[in-house]
């Protein structure tokens, strides 16, 4: 059973992206992998833009431990697409993210799914909390029924 549909509305930060010829598969429509590649790009633009995270040496990380997507309409190139980030549970070492992938000038999702991001040391990849200044950026990107430990 698939969720109800989310609203451009639900989300205060959008990041456009611009579909490539290779994201389209042999059916003429964009394979549902580059979905998660899409909430990936997002939800690093996120952290990169928002939340200052220096992605190249910062001494901790984001794996992704975990992400789901259900699909309402297809999506194929030469689109410009728009996803939609928030954040749906602040842990003492990890983020969930609640995000929607829009049709440029639909509000309602064309997908939709989540994404965690758990944060590790980048050289023993031990878990580690995430630093109060991410958290604090964070904060206004919080999904109204967001949790937070």
């Amino acid at each position: 059973m698939k969720p109800p549909v989310k609203n451009k509305h639900h989300f205060k930060f959008i990041f456009p992206i611009q579909t490539r010829w290779s994201d389209n598969d042999m059916y003429g429509h964009v394979n549902n992998i580059m979905y998660y590649s899409f909430f990936d790009t997002a939800a690093n633009a996120l952290l990169i833009q928002k939340a200052g995270f220096q992605l190249q040496n910062s001494p901790i990380i984001g794996l992704v431990v975990n992400s789901s997507c259900n699909f309402m309409q297809e999506l194929s190139y030469p689109e410009v697409i728009e996803v939609g980030v928030s954040i749906a549970k602040i842990g003492n070492s990890s983020l969930t993210y609640d995000l929607a992938i829009f049709k440029q000038g639909q509000n309602d999702a064309a997908a939709q799914g989540n994404f965690v991001h758990v944060f590790v040391d980048r050289q023993t990849r031990k878990s580690t909390p995430i630093p109060n200044e991410i958290r604090d950026a964070l904060h206004e990107y919080l999904s109204p029924a967001a949790e937070l430990i």
